[in-house]
């Protein structure tokens, strides 16, 4: 349900939203003088920002997908063996 409430900007400049959004990241939007937009975000480093490409994300999450219903599975290394000498 959303709700709002009446906050008081302490000597420091600072507000508390509540300790429900302690440790989020937020961003503030100053929308006109004395109007702020303040919204929860995930922040992507620029580094890991490739992995949310679509060319990268689709086949990524075919990947998971696939990985969750492929239960894994201890491997038989003797059996293993015997296939790798009879291919060689």
């Amino acid at each position: 349900m959303l709700h709002s409430s009446l906050k008081v900007v302490g000597t420091n400049g600072q507000i508390s939203l509540g300790k429900h959004y302690a440790g989020k990241q937020v961003l503030v939007e100053e929308q006109e003088s004395g109007v702020w937009l303040i919204r929860t975000v995930k922040v992507i480093p620029d580094n890991e920002a490739w992995i949310h490409e679509p060319r990268v994300a689709e086949p990524l999450q075919e990947a998971m997908n696939w990985a969750v219903s492929h239960t894994a599975q201890e491997t038989d290394l003797n059996m293993l063996e015997q296939k790798l000498h009879v291919q060689h």
